[in-house]
């Protein structure tokens, strides 16, 4: 069975004290589905969708990791077993 998407969770470390303006900006970014606020030692959690890998990474360097205040970025595909 082939996926029509590709999807991912970005986490997400920021300046102090930036994690919501983090999350509002990266909400509006076509293909995200969801980004929050959280604790711990990443500051935001972000789960995107994409048609492909390539575009998702696209999505990743370009517009996610483009976004002020944000100070490191890792981000793990979902796999389907």
């Amino acid at each position: 069975m082939e996926v029509p998407w590709y999807r991912a969770y970005i986490l997400i470390q920021t300046e102090v004290g930036k994690a919501s303006f983090v999350a509002e900006s990266i909400g509006k970014i076509p293909g995200v589905i969801q980004a929050e606020d959280v604790t711990g030692p990443y500051d935001v959690i972000v789960r995107a969708q994409a048609d492909t890998v390539d575009e998702l990474g696209r999505m990743v360097v370009a517009k996610v990791q483009q976004v002020e205040g944000i100070t490191r970025t890792l981000t793990c595909p979902v796999v389907h077993l």
